[in-house]
């Protein structure tokens, strides 16, 4: 079923809200808990459509998975080498996390496993993430580099020394993961920091993970051990009400209980640099992670350029940033963020069109884009009707720019809006958003 939105013209966002649980550490929770010896007790579990699909694919392998109830789930780990062949193809839905990082976990495996994905998953690129495992050892198979992605059982793994080519947290925890079935110490070095929620959880699960510089290295045969994981709210789900905030005159939110790792927190570093109005209230640790709670209040806006170092660590969140750009006094100008055109759908390319169809231009370039704001409380958008490309993080960044339009704005193609946010209408509408979904 096609799903769309229609999001009234003008308004401001007020009240508490604790968004959804973070998606990336949902997916290792999982994973972990499933290699893990006992049972790893999972709180504030997001049970949105990418994490209930690897919860599936190690239900096929053999693991016992109790819930998701009321964000508990229950991961009965059969061991580092307790997974067995599934009956048939593992589908992992619309989770390219889930994917990489499965092609990592499952090449260290002695059965055969064939990984597939909805439409979009299957135009995703997975060359690079087979290609350094072929290098281990891996026997792996794609579609011209894209899924399906077939693995077959080898003669082993063996460690090896890796630089990446780009910023890649689900790289890097491909081969991490793949490391821990390799002979050897396998070392990741990354160009620039990325999320490191991997490391986190594999430490707490214990696992002896080094960092040196750029250079995160463990070695292959340890054992992990079940353990309980709190999953803080997701911060690239608290991202659209960052932003929708901050522009929309008037607002006063508080998002509670949101990670904020230093390797995730690019966004409000860039939202800050802009000018935006946000408190971080009442920081502590929940499972290993840092959380807090976060205020943000309207504010005028400034255009800058993003320094490189913080691309990477906003990544998921630049269709929304994009928006606050658009609002904003002056020029933004984003460079290195080639990433985009390899998500959920190509971010510059679409992001761009949709903005356009809001009668609002930008330039995009080959790895960014340059957004020249118009500042000011009156509308930025005309009223439109924008296309998400079934890509969740679009649709829900072309909602949040009604705040700013001036009239109502139409976003098609946003069904896969439950891969990561389940009940984004409703938690929008709450704040005050005027927002509506229609299926057809």
């Amino acid at each position: 079923m096609s799903r769309s939105f229609r999001v009234g013209p003008g308004g401001r966002l007020v009240g508490r809200i604790r968004v959804p649980g973070d998606k990336s550490i949902s997916h290792r929770a999982v994973m972990l808990g499933a290699i893990a010896d006992g049972a790893t007790r999972v709180s504030g579990f997001l049970t949105g459509a990418d994490a209930i699909s690897t919860m599936n694919v190690f239900r096929a392998l053999g693991v016992r998975i109790e819930g998701p109830a009321g964000g508990r789930v229950i991961v009965h780990g059969v061991g580092l080498h307790g997974l067995r062949a599934a009956a048939g193809a593992l589908d992992c839905g619309n989770a390219g996390t889930a994917m990489r990082l499965l092609m990592g976990l499952l090449a260290g495996q002695r059965f055969e496993s064939t990984l597939v994905g909805d439409e979009s998953l299957s135009r995703r690129p997975m060359r690079r993430v087979a290609e350094p495992l072929q290098r281990m050892g891996a026997r792996i198979e794609t579609n011209d580099g894209c899924p399906p992605v077939r693995i077959l059982p080898g003669d082993g793994l063996h460690a090896i020394r890796y630089e990446l080519p780009m910023a890649s947290a689900q790289l890097k925890s491909a081969l991490l993961l793949a490391g821990l079935y390799a002979s050897g110490e396998t070392v990741v070095i990354e160009p620039a920091p990325t999320r490191d929620h991997t490391e986190r959880m594999l430490r707490a699960f214990g696992v002896e993970v080094r960092s040196a510089g750029p250079a995160v290295s463990l070695c292959g045969g340890q054992a992990l051990h079940g353990a309980p994981v709190d999953v803080p709210a997701d911060l690239s789900s608290a991202a659209f009400f960052l932003v929708g905030a901050a522009i929309a005159p008037g607002s006063d939110l508080t998002l509670e209980h949101v990670g904020i790792n230093p390797t995730r927190t690019g966004c409000l570093e860039i939202l800050r640099r802009m000018g935006a109005d946000i408190e971080i209230l009442a920081p502590r640790r929940a499972g290993g992670e840092p959380v807090a709670d976060l205020r943000v209040r309207s504010a005028a806006l400034r255009g800058i350029e993003i320094p490189p170092e913080l691309v990477p660590l906003a990544i998921d969140e630049f269709p929304a940033l994009f928006v606050a750009a658009c609002c904003a006094e002056g020029r933004t100008v984003v460079r290195g963020a080639g990433e985009l055109r390899v998500k959920e759908s190509d971010r510059i390319a679409t992001m761009a069109q949709g903005l356009a169809a809001l009668g609002f231009d930008t330039r995009p370039t080959d790895d960014g884009i340059v957004i020249d704001g118009r500042g000011g409380d009156d509308a930025v958008f005309r009223a439109g009707r924008a296309l998400a490309h079934h890509d969740h993080r679009i649709a829900m960044s072309l909602a949040i720019a009604a705040l700013r339009a001036s009239g109502a704005v139409e976003v098609d193609d946003t069904t896969n809006v439950a891969t990561s946010f389940p009940g984004f209408v409703e938690a929008a509408r709450g704040l005050g958003l005027d927002i509506e979904e229609h299926g057809e």
